[in-house]
């Protein structure tokens, strides 16, 4: 599979390194040479600079006979313009876009990606994406990271263990005879910063952050196993009113359980622009730094706060100044994944990687055969996969025990036919089956040896 990318920024990069991982042809575009250079470095792909939207420099990149091309640079024009190139002059199959502004983004203009107009087959935005996060993070509010499979009937919850966690310095072997019916599998650790897969005998222990895989019908009762009652959201504050905060509050004012938001907004035409969108939300201008505005959206008794202005300082100041001002939770939005070590420091509940949620998104788009999801964890720490088993994978028609997994990587749930079955060392594994298997980064491609993952794109 021949692939052309279009931009090297955060995105590119973790999508080139994906598909260079699976022995695809990657050819990397962007018109600054650095960038450029660091992914030639690290990766095993090939680089040009230069404007992707000019003809030749995606003849220089071997559109010519390319199979994909995804678009992901930082200006919408370009990459619409890339695909437009791609399609007249080159014939690229397949085009995928990441366009930002909501103006591109509207329903009524969704003719214009037309193939006999601008072709372009799949659109991505990072905000409507972004705000889809956020919501499912205020689904699950006592959780750090929450994320759904298998058509949303398996979770992924994220929880920071406290010290009245009922599970603590118990061996995960016994919790589940004492908890024998419960669809909810353990299957990562952060202790002390270090991530791992856990065994059988291990315990957890207070201030350990933990990966579950629940049934979507079990997340209550796993909540509260680990010491995180479920709780009700009624009031939201929501500080920064640009495309991912306007979406997010459009979202709650749909929704049927009557959430009371109020929002904030910095720049006065913003503030007025969100306010002509929204029907039930009241909508502040002013400073979300400022304790005065953060009284009058009574964010002290809020029962979360989401900070996702466009720049991740004001969104961790904010929230470390919101929950200090007596909101339940906060959640921030973060653009550096270098940042993300202080949000436990700062007693922030949970946060929201933009880049990780586009790279992910794009990844399910492009995968039409056997990966069907991907989804990165922490900062590229470990890799969640949803996959289906090949006939030829070394894995079909085995026991899990019998299978040789790597020792950071551990199946979490498996479909076979509409059935979701809890797995255990018995289980058998049968072509067909569908697997979530939590993976190290460094055990990846070990995984996908044992799935004999050949990547169908078409």
């Amino acid at each position: 599979m021949k692939v052309i990318i279009c931009g090297a920024g955060q995105v590119g990069w973790q999508i080139a390194r994906h598909l260079s991982g699976e022995r695809n042809d990657v050819t990397v575009i962007d018109n600054n040479a650095e960038l450029v250079r660091r992914a030639t470095d690290a990766l095993d792909v090939q680089g040009v600079t230069g404007f992707a939207s000019h003809p030749d420099v995606l003849d220089r990149a071997g559109a010519r006979d390319a199979d994909l091309i995804i678009a992901a640079t930082h200006s919408d024009e370009v990459n619409m313009v890339t695909c437009q190139v791609a399609h007249s002059v080159f014939q690229v199959p397949r085009k995928i876009a990441r366009l930002r502004s909501s103006a591109y983004l509207d329903a009524i203009y969704s003719d214009l990606y037309r193939t006999d107009h601008l072709p372009i087959d799949v659109v991505i935005s990072p905000e409507r994406e972004v705000a889809k996060a956020a919501l499912q993070r205020l689904s699950a509010p006592s959780t750090f990271d929450v994320e759904t499979f298998l058509r949303g009937r398996i979770q992924l919850l994220g929880i920071v263990l406290e010290e009245d966690c009922p599970a603590l310095n118990t061996p995960l072997r016994q919790l589940n005879e004492i908890f024998s019916s419960l669809r909810a599998i353990v299957a990562g650790v952060r202790r002390a910063g270090r991530l791992f897969a856990p065994e059988a005998g291990d315990q957890l222990f207070e201030g350990d952050q933990i990966y579950v895989f629940s049934h979507a019908e079990d997340v209550p009762r796993t909540l509260e196993i680990f010491g995180k009652p479920p709780q009700k959201q009624e009031r939201v504050a929501i500080i920064g009113a640009g495309n991912v905060g306007l979406a997010v509050a459009q979202a709650l004012e749909a929704r049927a359980d009557r959430i009371r938001a109020k929002l904030i907004e910095r720049d006065r035409a913003r503030a007025e622009f969100a306010a002509d969108r929204l029907e039930r939300t009241i909508v502040l201008n002013g400073d979300g730094l400022s304790a005065e505005l953060l009284d009058e959206a009574a964010v002290p008794t809020a029962d979360a706060v989401l900070a996702v202005t466009d720049d991740d300082k004001t969104n961790i100041l904010a929230a470390v100044r919101a929950k200090q001002a007596g909101a339940k939770m906060a959640i921030s939005l973060i653009n550096d994944p270098t940042l993300v070590p202080l949000m436990g420091a700062l007693d922030i509940d949970a946060y929201i990687n933009p880049r990780a949620t586009t790279v992910s998104t794009i990844l399910r788009h492009i995968r039409h055969g056997r990966v069907r999801d991907i989804y990165s964890i922490g900062d590229a720490e470990a890799e969640v996969m949803e996959a289906q088993v090949l006939s030829t994978s070394p894995m079909s028609g085995r026991e899990i025990r019998d299978i040789e997994f790597p020792e950071g990587a551990l199946i979490g749930a498996v479909q076979k036919g509409d059935r979701i079955v809890k797995p255990s060392s018995e289980t058998r594994i049968e072509e067909g089956d569908i697997v979530l298997i939590f993976a190290l980064s460094k055990d990846v491609p070990e995984v996908e040896r044992l799935l004999q993952v050949s990547i169908d794109f078409f």
